[in-house]
């Protein structure tokens, strides 16, 4: 088939190489000049298998308003008169019950461990590299509250056969060296040892001239008008350089997915949430941390990536806003600085990006009512993550095949449910 891939973030990225892998002809479309250039270019850098979960969780209402009073808040809110961001937050909250949050978190981790999978077949497959390393993620407790509080988690990854283990200061110390010097301000941590590390743009930009070589065609600096239709069925897309025809299209639009549905009576409760980071250059290996260590403090991850630290995390609810906060600024430096210090702020690069985040934390893909029209979208903190076993989801269902993993509780259609 004729399939059109809108958007070059990783998800479309890795939309458009499996849809080609599977022998379609694929064409990707994008307003940007290059692959990965908006929330997929500086994320925090985590491939996290292990440490995936809704934030629709039983508490998290109180947790808000707690944070809400913070100077350095991982959640920052600033109301305005949009009907869709009053949408979302109501249904956000809708999920955050016992049984809601384990629905959700078993179609994230049944997602993720595929993605885990089909990560490790791409790299032996291609050869590709990205910065990458497989050592792990540390969830680094300051507070006894942090640390009991775990042991919910740790019953939870168990139960799904994630490997974990809850380490002692000095077993932290041994994970991750660099803590030494800040011993006396850690309780304890949560390793999820599957976890990995990889700088998502470089790992983008390098699949997509692999994708070149199976025959994708990237379209860049290109407006995407509408979605063409024909009685109950997709026909193209309509850009503005003209009509392209297709007998398939995949919206991986990440937060501006919903406009482009819109007309198509298609409501995608999918909302930007931002998050910030930071990217440092290490001056001083022995001070950087090997892998990701997340600050469960400000649910700031602190990540290795090759000669450089990404420091990322946040969640600012402010609607179609990508204005760089200094407060945010504030937050991640004071995070990594506390943690491991030594490094030159001066240098670092401050970067913000609009996650696209449904209600309760699980990507929407699949099929629509409209023949021809498909979603890979709503991944959130998470679609590095989820890339590579979304990729091949979406490629399955566009091909009629049926999928490795059951894929039907992440369609459109559960909002409909």
């Amino acid at each position: 088939m004729k399939v059109v891939v809108l958007g070059s973030g990783v998800i479309g990225t890795t939309s458009a190489w499996y849809l080609a892998r599977a022998g379609h002809e694929v064409t990707v479309i994008d307003r940007q000049s290059g692959p990965a250039l908006e929330t997929s270019f500086a994320n925090a850098g985590e491939v996290s298998f292990g440490y995936c979960s809704p934030w629709a969780a039983p508490g998290i209402p109180m947790k808000a308003v707690k944070w809400l009073m913070m100077e350095h808040a991982p959640l920052i809110l600033r109301p305005k008169v949009d009907g869709a961001m009053i949408r979302w937050l109501v249904q956000m909250l809708s999920n955050c019950t016992s049984s809601r949050y384990a629905i959700n978190k078993s179609r994230m981790l049944r997602l993720a461990d595929y993605a885990r999978q089909s990560l490790a077949d791409l790299r032996a497959e291609t050869g590709l590299t990205y910065d990458e390393r497989m050592k792990g993620t540390l969830q680094l407790f300051r507070t006894q509250a942090q640390l009991d509080a775990s042991a919910k988690d740790v019953k939870a990854l168990k139960a799904d056969g994630i490997p974990c283990e809850l380490l002692d200061p000095d077993a932290c110390i041994r994970v991750e060296p660099a803590l030494a010097r800040v011993r006396h301000k850690i309780v304890g941590g949560l390793q999820t040892p599957l976890d990995e590390t990889g700088d998502c743009f470089k790992f983008t930009n390098n699949l997509a001239r692999l994708a070149e070589g199976k025959g994708v065609t990237f379209r860049w600096n290109e407006e995407i008008r509408r979605i063409e239709t024909l009685g109950d069925r997709v026909t193209g897309v309509v850009t503005d350089k003209g009509t392209l025809k297709a007998d398939a299209v995949v919206v991986a639009l990440g937060s501006w997915s919903p406009m482009m549905l819109a007309e198509h009576a298609i409501r995608l409760p999918v909302y930007p949430v931002k998050g910030y980071s930071l990217t440092i250059p290490i001056n001083n290996p022995d001070l950087a941390p090997e892998s990701t260590v997340m600050d469960e403090s400000y649910k700031i991850a602190i990540t290795r990536l090759g000669d450089r630290i990404r420091v990322g995390g946040m969640a600012e609810i402010s609607g179609y806003n990508n204005i760089l906060e200094p407060a945010r600024r504030r937050t991640l430096e004071h995070s990594v600085t506390d943690l491991f210090p030594g490094g030159d702020m001066s240098q670092a690069d401050f970067w913000s990006g609009l996650r696209p985040m449904t209600p309760d934390g699980t990507p929407v893909i699949g099929a629509t009512h409209l023949k021809g029209l498909f979603l890979n979208t709503g991944h959130g903190t998470l679609g590095w993550t989820m890339s590579c076993g979304s990729g091949r989801l979406i490629a399955d269902i566009v091909s009629g095949k049926t999928p490795d993993i059951d894929a039907r509780d992440l369609a459109i259609s559960r909002y409909r449910a």
